[in-house]
Parts: structure tokens; sequence; C-alpha cells
């Protein structure tokens, strides 16, 4: 069984150690970096298969390097920051950030969601290979995402949500029954960030983002992806 590398990024050596430990007690294999410079050079020589970014970072930001990192990988990214500010969560999330934890933090539960996002990611679904609705293609075992001819690029997290409206079209869910289909047991986050997630969506594959025909607004309830 391959061994699953994740990347931690902070400048508190505390932090690094107990995430370093944690990680390290689940059989993963760890590495740690204390500036965005130095997590940049990491990732290009040992692509992770996940990154621990935190927000405030010396020199460049995590959201900064979380945005420049969206351009070129769809590696799963799970911000940190010792503000709980809703407008930091947003940011991280509109950023590409999969996931969003605030200092301090129990390191079971940073355990728990890293194990939740890896396992969706590496997992081969069930159903469909294959899911049409319109020009949208979803194809379940690459995780590819088409509109048509044109390929769209969702994080892990939004490819997630996509899937789980896509196996039932026409069916609306509200925000906390999508949370629960991402964590697979409680609900793991706000149910505010699955809004963040769903403008996300819509701004990359709704031909007009303001007046959605795929993802739809349920008004007082929740959303849903229309029927092919």
């Amino acid at each position: 069984m391959t061994v699953q590398r994740i990347l931690v990024v902070d400048d508190e050596d505390s932090i690094l150690k107990v995430v370093d430990y944690a990680l390290s007690q689940e059989g993963y294999e760890v590495h740690t970096a204390g500036d965005a410079p130095t997590a940049e050079t990491m990732f290009a020589k040992l692509s992770p298969d996940l990154v621990i970014l935190d927000v405030m970072l010396p020199g460049k930001s995590g959201l900064e390097t979380a945005r420049e990192l969206r351009t070129h990988s769809s590696v799963p990214i799970v911000m940190l920051s010792a503000r709980a500010d809703e407008v930091d969560r947003i940011l991280g999330l509109e950023f590409g950030a999969d996931d969003y934890v605030t200092k301090p933090f129990s390191p079971r539960e940073l355990v728990s969601r890293v194990k939740a996002i890896l396992r969706r990611t590496n997992g081969h679904g069930d159903g469909k290979a294959k899911i049409s609705v319109g020009d949208l293609h979803i194809d379940t075992l690459s995780r590819q995402v088409h509109m048509g001819d044109e390929a769209i690029h969702l994080t892990r997290t939004e490819f997630d949500i996509l899937l789980h409206l896509a196996r039932h079209p026409g069916k609306a869910f509200p925000r906390e029954a999508i949370l629960v289909s991402l964590w697979e047991t409680s609900p793991v986050g706000d149910e505010r960030a699955i809004d963040v997630h769903i403008h996300n969506i819509r701004e990359k594959l709704e031909p007009d983002p303001k007046n959605p025909s795929y993802l739809l607004t349920v008004r007082g309830f929740g959303y849903h992806l229309r029927e092919a």
C-alpha cells in the first residue's frame, strides 16, 4: 500500500511538531515547512497528496500560496488560521481550499478531516462511471468534468459536492445534508461553506453564473442539479 504524503506549512514550530506527530501516528509521510517559498520548493519536489497551509505566513500569505497552487494543481488544501472570522473562512475557500480549521484545534479533529478528504479523493465511488446532464459530463472514476468540450477544473471538495448532486438530479438537498455527504458521518464545518463552494462551482461551469441553469437554488432550503 502506498504511503500518502502530506506537506504541512506553518511558521509556528510547535504547531508543526503537533501536526507532524498526529499524522505520522496514522501512517502518513509528513513533511514540514515554515514559509511559503520553502513550501513551494518542497511541493514541486514531493508532489504531496494533501497540503495543510497556515493563513498567516511570513512574507507571502497562505491564501496567496493556495491561490498559486490552484493555478497548476488540484491537490487538496486544508487551511489553518488563528482567526475565526467568517471572512477568513470564506476567503480560504474562495482561494481554492477544500477545508478550513481554526486554531486552537484538536489534532484528532484535524486528522479526521484529512482522512475524510483523502478517502473521498482516492475512493472509487459508486453508481455510474459517467454522468451527463445536458452539456455537463462527469467522469466519476477519473474525476474529470467537462462542459461540452471544455474541461472544468474543480477542487476536490467542489467535485464531491457536484457529484453528490449529480447522482440525484432534480432532488434538492439542504446544506447540512451536503455536509454529511462530504464527511460520511456528522457534519464537519459550517453550512456557509457550502454556499461558497456552490458559488465557486457556478463560476467555473455555468455559462451565466448569476443566472445558473445547472446548479439551482431552492430558496430557503438548499440546492439541486437540474435533471437532464
